[in-house]
């Protein structure tokens, strides 16, 4: 059956780039509403729904917007905690632009939402199940793709390489479920070079970031106390994005995602590819 939350409840942090201050209040929604975003500190209160026809930027984060040119940004650790406690309907008022950062993982948003009251709803949960192979390939050869299985559940396959030599090939291949995403996937945090940090604060950018919501590396070093907080925490922090953006589908997705050096805009690219074309998915 769907879920929401029982009560109402307040999150607080801050925004990385913008370095504001955010209050999230999550209020209940009834059945089939999705999870929608409410902007309370702009003229006439704009909604977003979290679907991923309402992306807009892919570009550091994943970004809701409207006609309108209003905007959500950073959804996607939030939403990998929704899915994962399963709650499918459910109001966010942000009073800014950015969901806040918090400790650059989806740890803090899945500690409270895990043990927080729920609601059983008067209305079954739909599911996408995938029927056939959806691929997405970039102009480099990065490519995502969906393959069915025959089990309720999601399998994750996540290939990366970076030229950092602390990071470098990395593999994330594993069953999601809340007992792995709560132990590896979840406190996961985002992590770059320093001199990415560097460009993104002359630009006007990451002001709000610091070592206490990113791993940040230097060449050969991590500069954060205590170094990488679970072991390939890089390739596990990509699965957590990849989570998030997978349930801007507006569904839990049942199947196989398997990717290879890919980021929030190929995530976005697969499910318009995965709706194009009824005869990849089933709901039920």
């Amino acid at each position: 059956m769907q879920q929401t939350l029982k009560n109402q409840m307040t999150i607080c942090g801050t925004g990385l780039h913008s370095g504001c201050q955010v209050k999230l209040v999550l209020k209940p929604l009834p059945v089939d509403s999705g999870i929608v975003f409410k902007r309370v500190d702009l003229p006439g209160e704009p909604e977003i729904k979290a679907s991923y026809t309402n992306v807009i930027d892919t570009r550091n984060c994943t970004c809701l917007g409207d006609k309108q040119g209003n905007r959500v940004s950073t959804i996607e650790h939030l939403m990998a905690a929704l899915r994962m406690c399963g709650i499918d309907n459910l109001l966010i008022e942000t009073d800014n632009q950015e969901i806040p950062i918090m400790d650059g993982s989806a740890k803090p948003f899945y500690d409270v939402l895990s043990v927080a009251e729920k609601i059983e709803q008067d209305k079954p949960r739909c599911v996408v199940h995938i029927k056939q192979k959806v691929e997405f390939i970039d102009d480099k050869g990065n490519k995502v793709c969906l393959l069915p299985n025959n089990d309720n559940k999601l399998h994750i396959t996540f290939t990366i390489d970076f030229p950092s030599p602390v990071v470098g090939h990395q593999v994330f291949d594993d069953e999601i479920t809340p007992a792995v995403f709560a132990s590896t996937v979840a406190p996961s945090r985002t992590f770059c070079e320093k001199f990415q940090v560097d460009y993104l604060r002359s630009i006007g950018l990451a002001k709000g970031g610091s070592l206490d919501n990113a791993v940040v590396l230097d060449g050969d070093k991590i500069l954060n106390e205590g170094g990488f907080r679970v072991k390939n925490e890089c390739v596990n922090h990509k699965v957590l994005d990849a989570i998030g953006d997978l349930y801007t589908a507006g569904y839990i997705i049942y199947g196989q995602y398997q990717a290879d050096k890919t980021g929030h805009y190929h995530n976005n690219e697969l499910l318009k590819k995965l709706f194009a074309d009824s005869a990849n998915y089933q709901i039920r």
